[in-house]
């Protein structure tokens, strides 16, 4: 049985606005995470609802950390791309979490209880804040996107695990 930790987490207060640090959040269910654009509706996506939603997102840190020399492109060569985990523009960044594995599972994050929804795969929108290159870095590895199951508060640090 796996046992990981939140990294990092990030918010946006607008659309498209550069991912603001934070050291904890208030997680509302049916909302999101206080404070962020998808929170109060003002996302690049909000006018699109979709399935899962978008209440969470997570990443690896091993995957952003893989874009800058793990990950080769067509011809053999890394990708050589630094993105700080912020960038990524997901909420929360992982170490030791195998996220890929949480679609359709329940799991907490701290006091906070969550259920995968589904991969979290980036877009042109993702590349065109960052750097190019992004896109195809994280193809299958841009995280997952996540319900919120009960009220809590979230924090750099804390524990994430299977329930």
């Amino acid at each position: 049985m796996w046992q990981g930790s939140v990294v990092s987490i990030h918010i946006a207060r607008e659309a498209s606005a550069p991912m603001e640090p934070i050291t904890e959040v208030r997680a509302v269910p049916g909302r999101g995470l206080e404070g962020d654009r998808y929170f109060h509706g003002r996302g690049t996506y909000s006018p699109r609802p979709s399935v899962g939603g978008r209440e969470v997102t997570l990443i690896e840190s091993e995957s952003v950390e893989a874009l800058f020399g793990g990950i080769l492109n067509a011809d053999g060569q890394t990708l050589g791309i630094k993105l700080a985990a912020g960038e990524a523009r997901r909420n929360i960044v992982t170490v030791g979490v195998p996220l890929s594995h949480l679609v359709d599972k329940e799991f907490r994050v701290g006091e906070v209880l969550m259920r995968g929804t589904r991969l979290c795969e980036p877009c042109k929108h993702l590349e065109s804040l960052t750097q190019p290159g992004v896109l195809g870095g994280l193809i299958h590895r841009g995280g997952l996107r996540a319900r919120i199951l009960n009220e809590g508060m979230m924090r750099v640090g804390d524990v994430i695990r299977p329930e």
